[in-house]
């Protein structure tokens, strides 16, 4: 009864504390999965798993580990360590977002020692994960073929560039080469009359995405296995197909009419005005970083015929809003490139904040650009973690990426960002194998693990 009597907010800040996420149950908690992943593809579908609770071993080859922890800089030894193999080394932030909660095993799985482990984790195990180029693991020996028999209710998710046949099934993918060949590129960045190239997304967009998409893939078979057939499933991910369902209306546009879709940078196609426009002034004028010392940027979104008449009278322009009263008109290419220089023309004058505090007071939907800095200290992803610190039981305070979702009853959490290269050797080779403390010694000493 107390719950209903609360108002909405109140009742949705008490339902989903971050405070209280560590005295509820997890939803995966009780499934096993073996991700042998590398950069961020792989390694994030495994990530989404390992934050709903479930028991996720990361397969790094010995010593060095995986690549991703070696391709970004700031991975100074003192801070984030490697592996005790090698001290002098550490692991690069890149490696931050797609490796929480997981348990760190290290395996040589090009030796036939190496492959026997592997064999023998995945028959006690849920789910493999794996990114390497399509086919490897099967002729390792280690595919889905090979497991399937060793364990008929083996979920096996492969994720590659261009899928497991195929013309290019063969190719190397990373996520700006899926950027490249899904289309994405084409409609990113300004076009061509205004000085503008294709434009990649900064971030791994493909890679998260792909993952969260595997991730959704492994759930629905761990329900068809449990619930109905009794047995597991081989999945792949194609990270270029993936791409193209980011074009959004763009393949129907084709479809239908033939057309090639462009380019338009911070503005939107469909809708006008909703787009991006620059300020004339920095928000930090007296700062020693040259980001901040930019002009700010910030959406305005006003493109309802009763929106737009507002943000006219605002930016005074009575002209504009008589020209342009109706959306099909002035959605029309020519139309924004008179309507959205106009604002740029008012803002001229003003930092990204003062235009914001104007156009809250109007009514009128916007939002700054903000940078990573700004996100980091915003209170309202403080407040409900969607930005937070990590006790991290091997390097302190730490702080990390929230999740961007809540559960009320089985709420996703972070226990730890990641481990140095192969931290639970023993632990997982004595429980899941049986290996003694001197059997293990005697890998380490042959170079298996």
């Amino acid at each position: 009864m107390a719950a209903e009597r609360m108002g909405f907010e109140e009742y949705c800040r008490d339902t989903f504390d971050p405070k209280k996420i560590f005295s509820k149950p997890e939803c995966l908690k009780g499934y096993r999965v073996i991700s042998a992943t590398q950069y961020i593809l792989g390694p994030s579908c495994a990530n989404y798993l390992a934050e709903l609770g479930a028991e996720v071993i990361k397969v790094e080859l010995p010593r060095r580990g995986e690549p991703m922890r070696h391709t970004t800089p700031f991975n100074e030894p003192k801070l984030y360590p490697l592996s005790r193999w090698m001290p002098n080394m550490g692991t690069g932030l890149g490696f931050f977002g797609a490796n929480h909660n997981e348990y760190f095993l290290s395996v040589d799985f090009h030796k036939p020692e190496g492959v026997e482990i592997m064999k023998m984790l995945a028959a006690k195990s849920d789910v493999q994960v794996e990114n390497y180029r399509a086919g490897t693991f099967d002729r390792w020996g280690i595919g889905y073929r090979q497991l399937s028999q060793i364990n008929p209710r083996l979920i096996y998710q492969w994720l590659g560039g261009f899928g497991g046949w195929g013309p290019g099934r063969k190719r190397a993918s990373y996520d700006i080469l899926g950027q490249a060949q899904g289309g994405c590129f084409s409609v990113t960045g300004w076009p061509v009359k205004r000085g503008g190239l294709p434009s990649k997304h900064t971030i791994w967009i493909m890679d998260y995405w792909g993952g969260l998409m595997a991730a959704f893939q492994i759930i629905a078979c761990l329900y068809w296995r449990d619930n109905i057939s009794g047995l597991g499933n081989f999945m792949e991910y194609s990270q270029v197909q993936g791409a193209q369902r980011h074009l959004s209306d763009c393949i129907a546009l084709y479809g239908k009419y033939g057309l090639t879709a462009q380019r338009w940078g911070n503005w939107d196609v469909l809708l006008s005005v909703h787009g991006i426009i620059k300020c004339g002034k920095s928000s930090y004028p007296n700062s020693r970083n040259p980001q901040e010392l930019e002009e700010g940027f910030i959406l305005i979104s006003a493109y309802t015929d009763e929106d737009f008449a507002k943000l006219c009278q605002v930016v005074n322009k009575p002209d504009l809003a008589r020209k342009y009263a109706r959306h099909p008109d002035r959605v029309k290419a020519e139309a924004q490139e008179e309507i959205y220089p106009a604002l740029e023309g008012w803002a001229k004058d003003k930092t990204k904040e003062q235009v914001w505090e104007i156009m809250q007071k109007a009514g009128i939907n916007s939002q700054p650009v903000w940078n990573n800095k700004e996100v980091s200290t915003n209170e309202h992803f403080l407040m409900r973690g969607d930005v937070h610190w990590i006790d991290d039981p091997n390097f302190g305070d730490v702080f990390s990426q929230g999740l961007p979702y809540k559960m009320s009853e089985t709420p996703a959490r972070h226990k730890w960002v990641f481990k140095p290269v192969g931290a639970d050797n023993e632990y997982l080779l004595g429980k899941l194998c049986g290996f003694s403390k001197s059997k293990i010694a005697q890998l380490e000493a042959d170079g298996i693990i």
